[in-house]
């Protein structure tokens, strides 16, 4: 082989070898440029669960506000409280007084009185049980022992005896029923409850105007009888 030979085979390995590293270093540019992007894909969905994650970690619980809500709602002072609960049950004991007026009284200004202690006793009672409830308190839903004894006695009475007598209860019962309300009407320190007294406040002052004129009635009538039973 010339010398010329030899040079020309070597031009050519020499071309073959630099072509052969050029590829290898195409390859393994791409593999790195692939692993980088693959990273950079995973890196960027994996964002949003991050982002959502902390807005859920910060999220707070939905029955934390209720339970608030719920103790902000309950929270009356003693005063409030008891006042419901005599009002309550005064309420019951009024309508349930009433119904046995309506039925046994013996004129009609006792039954209609009666009748219409049922009918307003019944619409103050529902709404005070509504405010009641909404504060986390329960009314009670029947009479006592003291004020169920107080009904079953009156219940045994009849005629003029018995109009006398519920009469006189009426009298003191709304007597004192709106010193109650007049007082909670000011000095309550829920508001709802305040409002609550003030509205039925009116109703109850009616209520004691009649209970007066139905007493006095009941008075003419038991000094008429005994007028006629004398000599």
């Amino acid at each position: 082989m010339t010398n010329e030979q030899l040079i020309r085979s070597a031009h050519i390995w020499a071309i073959l070898v630099l072509l052969a590293c050029t590829v290898v270093a195409v390859g393994v540019g791409a593999g790195s440029m692939g692993d980088a992007g693959s990273q950079n894909a995973n890196s960027t969905t994996s964002k949003p669960q991050d982002s959502n994650s902390n807005k859920n970690s910060n999220r707070k619980p939905d029955n934390t506000t209720t339970t608030g809500d719920r103790v902000a709602m309950a929270a009356m002072s003693s005063q409030d409280k008891d006042f419901v609960m005599e009002a309550a049950m005064g309420g019951l004991m009024e309508v349930d007084l009433g119904r046995i007026a309506a039925q046994q009284g013996s004129t009609d200004a006792v039954k209609q009185f009666g009748q219409r202690m049922v009918d307003d006793h019944s619409k103050v009672n529902s709404e005070l049980a509504s405010l009641a409830s909404t504060k986390g308190i329960t009314v009670p839903a029947e009479l006592d022992e003291k004020h169920r004894n107080e009904v079953t006695k009156m219940s045994k009475l009849t005629g003029a005896e018995f109009d006398r007598a519920y009469s006189k209860m009426m009298l003191n019962d709304h007597v004192k029923d709106v010193a109650a309300f007049e007082k909670q009407s000011k000095k309550a320190t829920d508001p709802d409850l305040k409002a609550f007294a003030a509205k039925t406040l009116p109703t109850l002052q009616e209520h004691l105007q009649m209970a007066k004129a139905l007493t006095s009635t009941s008075g003419a009538t038991k000094n008429s009888n005994s007028n006629s039973n004398r000599p």
